[in-house]
């Protein structure tokens, strides 16, 4: 029988959450790496087993975890995160020179066909990758030397977030940094350019077209489609059809257009799903009710409420903490940073509520398990 593995991350540790198709109930781990913040945990496709883990602290800096029986163990790996030459200097908040410094890992992205080979997405904006199962790492360079110095920090930092493998282009990949925008490379990471071509941040940049300082805050692609993609931007959530050469607006008749996370239903290349939240100060879902909205491609939008709190609720949903499984009837899945997961078995008809009281969720990604 199938199931699913979910991988949670959260302020105080790290949790798996496993179950069979049918979703109903779950086998909850105890934490692992208890009291550290955990900022993504993703597997391999290619080996279900292989697992990595992004391990931070304050006064202990960050470490690589990697798992090879599917998290019943774990051993730390390489974390030796070294700029490229001479990194230079980026702009601050203020818009004075400021100097690279790695702060943690944000995002880890194992590849398509190999486990041993992985991406990560750092603080301060870079991309590392590691061809030896996250034993060493070296910078891909050539996304910071296309721009780096333009970019500047958003309100979580200078983070580089998301990374999207094209998999029907092992050449292809794409990346989005906050507050620096969009980037897709076609020659396997060598060079880079920016995509942000129909973004626009009217209260974040002086000149709201331009090509660099957008704010995105996540990017989501169907492996079927892999030049659509959807973006939930600081404002607005976006569709492009043509790689990211060009973007439109589909946020609709969203109740806010602000938000974190975006997904795609694993089955259904149109069918994308957003959770609103009030605005760029007031993290909590509009109303105080907790709605995930779904979409057939953008611009109409329903909301998917049965299951889920609808009053008095003032969590968030980070972009790192929604995922999708790929069994026949569409696992949707979220944490919170109430410390709540949800699933839904049906494409988010319908909301479970996995567990309720884990620390406050950074992450979520599901596994499908053969």
């Amino acid at each position: 029988m199938s199931g699913v593995r979910l991988l949670v991350g959260t302020r105080k540790g790290a949790f798996i959450l496993t179950s069979d198709e049918r979703r109903k109930t779950w086998d909850i781990s105890s934490p692992h790496f208890a009291g550290w913040e955990l900022y993504h945990l993703k597997g391999s496709p290619a080996d279900p087993n292989r697992l990595y883990a992004s391990q931070s602290n304050g006064w202990f800096g960050q470490i690589v975890q990697r798992s090879d029986d599917g998290g019943a163990s774990w051993r730390t790996v390489g974390n030796e995160f070294t700029y490229h030459g001479d990194p230079g200097t980026h702009q601050w908040y203020d818009g004075t020179q400021h100097p690279w410094e790695f702060a943690r890992v944000w995002h880890l992205e194992p590849s398509l066909t190999d486990p041993d080979t992985v991406y990560a997405g750092v603080a301060d904006a870079a991309l590392f990758q590691s061809s030896d199962g996250g034993e060493s790492w070296r910078e891909m360079a050539g996304l910071r030397d296309a721009s780096g110095p333009k970019w500047q920090p958003g309100a979580g930092g200078l983070c580089l977030h998301t990374i999207i493998l094209d998999p029907t282009n092992p050449n292809r990949m794409f990346v989005a940094i906050s507050a620096a925008g969009a980037f897709r490379s076609d020659d396997g990471g060598q060079t880079w350019k920016p995509i942000n071509r129909g973004l626009r941040s009217d209260y974040e940049l002086p000149d709201p077209d331009a090509n660099i300082g957008h704010c995105v805050h996540s990017i989501a692609m169907h492996p079927a489609r892999p030049n659509t993609l959807f973006m939930q931007k600081h404002w607005d959530v976006m569709r492009s059809d043509d790689a990211g050469e060009s973007w439109r607006e589909i946020s609709g008749n969203l109740p806010s257009d602000f938000g974190f996370p975006i997904a795609v239903h694993a089955h259904e290349p149109e069918t994308i799903y957003v959770v609103p939240i009030e605005s760029d100060y007031k993290h909590y879902p509009p109303e105080g009710k907790l709605r995930v909205y779904r979409s057939r491609g953008g611009e109409e939008w329903e909301p998917l409420t049965e299951g889920l709190p609808q009053r008095d609720c003032y969590v968030n949903v980070l972009r790192d903490a929604m995922s999708v499984d790929a069994l026949e009837s569409g696992g949707v899945y979220f944490g919170t940073t109430g410390g709540q997961v949800y699933a839904s078995a049906d494409g988010g008809d319908t909301w479970n509520t996995v567990v309720r009281d884990l620390p406050s969720v950074l992450s979520v990604e599901a596994q499908t398990l053969p």
